[in-house]
């Protein structure tokens, strides 16, 4: 969208600077809760005709209030990451992984400032991944660039006790012996650098994984039956729905986070469901020309959501192995999901292109 013009690419590149300003200011965790809201406002005007009725682009509604300028991850909540990260290396705020408390209450431009600034990165970013052939339409590009932002602030901003930029900080890790053994327990941080203490072990976050993988799979492709025209923004809603759920985290609830779990299940259901039925080379279009569902498709579509369930636990599993590779070990927020879903959204494509999908 904002490659068509060198007008309309000023346009959101202001936008943006304005965005990491604003996700500063509310904090990147409500600005990502707020990301959700927009989501399921542009689901509202494109399922109801509103679209239609009032001649709105319904490529506005995402790619540039839910996924653009306006509210992206890439912007808003990468900025906001950033920003926290700068006010603990400038002692504003004790912790840099800080990724919920509003900046703007500091009273301190700088910060502000550079969240903007980190805005209009995360705005360039995803544009030159977008633009990479194959991968750029096959992978998210949006949270690809909030884990590149991420990576940059902590290189920027991070430090280990000798006051050094790294990307690891290796002396957080336990010097006690490990609470849990194996390949998951290798990297165990102190109690107060952990992720999320009640989904980190196999048997939680796999339990997350297939059973909100299933539920977003269902939901995702109920989406692109019944509303063909909407199939390659199916897997949005179920991710709107976790975003959101990041807002009763932050007011004190032990929410499961699982946004980069209900995006990618979203995903494969909606992608293998054709393939399943032998259609696979007409891609999304297969929804359009679907017909009446009939009992041979319906088992097909509980194949493809047991596929999505799958495409979830994977999710749910690498969330946990970016928790423990990088979260764990720094001092400033490299976000779990972001890194995860990037990587399943990938490897999704992958699976499907090689089954026989057509994108």
């Amino acid at each position: 969208m904002f490659t068509a013009s060198l007008g309309i690419f000023l346009l959101g590149l202001l936008a943006a600077a304005a965005g990491g300003f604003v996700g500063a200011a509310i904090g990147a965790n409500f600005a990502f809760a707020l990301t959700g809201f927009c989501v399921l406002f542009a689901w509202g005007i494109t399922t109801t005709g509103l679209d239609a009725v009032m001649g709105i682009d319904p490529g506005v509604a995402f790619n540039y209030i839910a996924f653009g300028p306006f509210m992206g991850p890439h912007i808003t909540f990468a900025a906001g990451a950033a920003a926290a990260a700068y006010a603990a290396n400038k002692r504003y705020i004790e912790s840099g992984k800080d990724a919920t408390s509003p900046l703007a209450g500091l009273g301190r431009p700088d910060v502000l400032l550079i969240g903007s600034a980190f805005g209009v990165l995360g705005y360039l970013i995803q544009i030159g991944i977008s633009k990479l052939p194959w991968f750029g339409a096959h992978t998210d590009s949006v949270a690809l660039t909030v884990l590149l932002s991420a990576i940059i602030a902590r290189l920027l901003f991070g430090n280990t006790a000798e006051g050094k930029a790294s990307l690891f900080n290796t002396e957080r890790l336990r010097t006690a012996p490990k609470e849990r053994g194996g390949f998951m327990g290798k990297w165990d941080a102190s109690d107060d650098y952990r992720w999320l203490p009640y989904q980190e072990t196999p048997a939680q976050f796999s339990a997350i994984g297939i059973f909100f993988g299933l539920a977003a799979a269902g939901v995702a492709l109920m989406l692109a039956i019944h509303f063909p025209a909407m199939a390659g923004n199916a897997p949005t809603f179920a991710f709107g729905i976790s975003a959101i759920i990041i807002l009763f985290l932050i007011i004190g609830w032990d929410m499961p986070v699982q946004h980069h779990v209900t995006v990618v299940a979203g995903l494969a259901s909606v992608l293998f469901f054709p393939i399943l039925r032998g259609a696979g080379d007409q891609g999304f279009k297969y929804y359009a020309n679907l017909g009446t569902m009939d009992s041979n498709a319906w088992l097909a579509a509980v194949g493809a959501i047991l596929i999505g369930a799958l495409a979830g636990w994977v999710g749910a599993m690498f969330g946990q192995l970016f928790a423990n590779l990088w979260y764990n070990r720094g001092t400033t927020h490299i976000d779990p999901p972001a890194s995860s879903i990037w990587l399943t959204t990938t490897l999704v494509w992958i699976a499907a292109t090689l089954a026989g999908f057509s994108s």
